[in-house]
């Protein structure tokens, strides 16, 4: 299997419309093999940026149209807050591309996690009911090993996590679970629960969008060192190869050694 494609733009703009591109390709190919799109999404900057992507006019073709009616959002990783809380990520995405869908283009279907048990569950029951629902919409757990996304979107902490798969936890080496409970994240709020490293691997296609100078260390090391392999980003690119691909900026890019490329 070959590695990675790191693709690096002048600046986010020009990201975003090659992000438009890379998530109607996968868009238009799912709904093709099955009638529907399944992705998951992280939080942080990323909601953002696909918003920039996906609600910019395009030229009108069927190709370029988002299907939004026949979209299934699930989230790559929550924060066990409320679903109107700041730090939920489903709130994140709800505000920056979900409430400006023009109702032309249709309601996506979201499946966010259990706005009761947040209350009073654990993240272990809240993972495991979020593993419920992804039973629902893939397959019983006992006919599938592991659910196929269409699409997973991604963004990379400055350590390296991704998701909420952080370095050195052990929810890292998980390999049965497709959705894990954490309490002790490194960044707050500290209780979430996360896809596991086995979904993510799994999907068709994964895409990280990675940003500004900020992102410049994390990138050098991924990319660019052996200890970077071993990094939960990095694990993204050894597990799934050539279906990863990462859309940085320039700035995020500088200094990395690995091959860059400037369109899809």
């Amino acid at each position: 299997m070959s590695g990675p494609s790191l693709y690096s733009f002048a600046d986010v703009d020009s990201l975003a419309q090659q992000l438009r591109q890379y998530v109607l390709n996968s868009q238009n190919a799912a709904v093709s093999r099955h009638g529907n799109f399944r992705m998951a999404v992280s939080g942080g900057s990323l909601p953002n940026t696909l918003a920039k992507a996906l609600l910019t006019k395009g030229d009108g073709s069927s190709e370029d149209t988002p299907l939004f009616s026949k979209w299934e959002i699930f989230f790559a990783d929550e924060r066990a807050v409320p679903l109107d809380h700041p730090d939920s990520n489903y709130r994140l995405i709800k505000d920056e591309l979900l409430d400006k869908i023009p109702s032309a283009l249709g309601s996506p279907t979201v499946h966010t996690i259990d706005a009761e048990r947040v209350k009073t569950g654990s993240a272990d029951e809240l993972a495991d009911l979020y593993q419920e629902d992804l039973k629902r919409s893939f397959a019983a757990k006992d006919s599938i090993k592991v659910p196929t996304f269409d699409l997973i979107l991604l963004g990379v902490g400055p350590d390296g996590h991704t998701c909420s798969l952080f370095p050195g936890h052990p929810q890292l080496r998980e390999k049965d679970a497709w959705v894990v409970g954490i309490t002790d994240s490194p960044k707050p709020p500290p209780k979430r629960i996360t896809l596991t490293l086995p979904v993510v691997a799994q999907a068709v296609n994964i895409a990280f969008v990675a940003t500004g100078g900020g992102k410049q260390d994390i990138l050098r090391k991924i990319f660019d060192t052996e200890e970077g392999s071993s990094l939960p980003s990095g694990l993204v690119n050894v597990e799934a190869g050539e279906k990863v691909s990462w859309f940085a900026d320039n700035a995020a890019t500088e200094g990395v050694s690995f091959p860059k490329r400037s369109s899809l």
